[in-house]
């Protein structure tokens, strides 16, 4: 079951990563255009993406019922990609971090309506690291606890890491709860950050999510393929 779940998803994955540059191609002939692009026209481009994220998640979240385990360590992930992980997915305040590294011309309503915004994300994240720590602390040793609290990432051990079988249905429903949560909170941060900037900022913001996933995956590949070589 396990095999045929990873191979589904994996498939999936190809398939949506394609579409991915697919867009991100899109989306930069949309920037060169600038504002001589007709504005139903970029706005439709943009519910398209937002939509193809959509797509991800329903597929994600159908791993989840099926082996919850799976996206704590996914296989279909580089070893770089799995640096990244907070809760089986990347940490919402890093949209932030995006914004604030792409948009150069915010106004100070926008500023101020996105700190708020990040507050209130932190507030939400640290509310499920505390979550997460309460599931550690009933199935892993303290100093595990500790480096999910200090680095605010899940790392779990090979030995949390245990067949699927052997994982009580109480620890998987809390799991899977917290992972939806946290997926919850993905989008919600996402689509509110996009709801404070304008459409031409939403693009921006957009080429550098898809730039940074797609460099982080190749990078990730490429660095597990020499290591697979050296070894």
């Amino acid at each position: 079951m396990t095999d045929a779940n990873v191979a589904a998803f994996e498939e999936f994955l190809q398939g949506w990563l394609n579409r991915q540059r697919n867009y991100l191609d899109e989306l930069l002939s949309a920037q060169e255009l600038d504002q001589r692009m007709d504005g139903t026209e970029r706005m439709n481009l943009l519910n398209r993406v937002i939509c193809h994220y959509g797509q991800y998640y329903e597929e994600k979240s159908k791993i989840a019922h099926q082996n919850i385990l799976l996206l704590f360590s996914p296989p279909w992930f580089s070893s770089l990609e799995k640096t990244y992980l907070w809760l089986a997915g990347f940490k919402p305040g890093l949209a932030f971090h995006l914004v604030n590294k792409t948009l150069e011309d915010l106004s100070e309503e926008q500023k101020e309506m996105l700190n708020e915004l990040k507050q209130e994300t932190k507030m939400k994240e640290r509310e499920l690291n505390d979550e997460m720590a309460k599931v550690h602390e009933s199935t892993a040793a303290p100093p595990l606890v500790d480096m999910i609290r200090s680095h605010g990432r899940v790392c779990l051990s090979r030995s949390f890491m245990v067949q699927e079988s052997t994982v009580s249905n109480t620890l998987k429903e809390t799991l899977e709860n917290l992972v939806t949560n946290a997926d919850a909170l993905r989008t919600e941060t996402a689509l509110r950050v996009v709801q404070i900037l304008r459409p031409a900022q939403v693009l921006n913001f957009f080429v550098a999510v898809a730039e940074l996933q797609l460099r982080v995956r190749s990078l990730g590949l490429d660095k597990d393929s020499e290591s697979g070589n050296q070894g």
